[in-house]
């Protein structure tokens, strides 16, 4: 696999291989793009929330994403559960945020709060994402079959 750089990433959107819609030059990095809150929140400390990006994504079949937390995030005592943005996977992301620390924490609506660092896999895959999270355009709860509530 191949990390796509900031060149590579413009390439692919702006030949329409690769969505990101709101797009801005502006938010590409050198190796990746950042993805911003869809919505203001507060987290409180020892408090874990959904948080849905601004943005809509749609990733080509030879092509995945890993997700990191800005580093300012991070050393404001934020933690992110993240999973892997498979081939073919089309929508929001829906990000689980935990406060760790002592204080509350403030996130703007367009604030930049995630980095996805998208790599380059050696074929398509022949069996691209079309599971219960495909599509998706808000904030979108588990949809495990029965998962226990606290």
């Amino acid at each position: 696999m191949t990390i796509l750089s900031d060149i590579e990433l413009l390439f692919l959107i702006s030949n329409n291989q690769m969505v990101i819609e709101p797009f801005s030059k502006d938010r590409l990095t050198p190796a990746g793009y950042d993805f911003s809150s869809g919505v203001a929140c507060d987290l409180h400390p020892k408090q874990q929330t959904l948080i849905v990006t601004a943005e809509y994504l749609e990733v080509p079949a030879d092509v995945l994403g890993t997700i990191y937390l800005k580093s300012s995030l991070c050393r404001e005592a934020l933690i992110g559960g993240f999973a892997v943005i498979d081939p073919g996977f089309r929508g929001k992301l829906t990000l689980s945020l935990f406060n760790s620390g002592e204080s509350t924490v403030h996130i703007d609506k367009n604030e930049p709060l995630i980095q996805v660092v998208f790599h380059k896999t050696g074929e398509p895959s022949n069996n691209p994402y079309n599971g219960r999270y495909q599509d998706s355009l808000g904030l979108v709860e588990s949809k495990r079959k029965n998962p226990k509530k606290p």
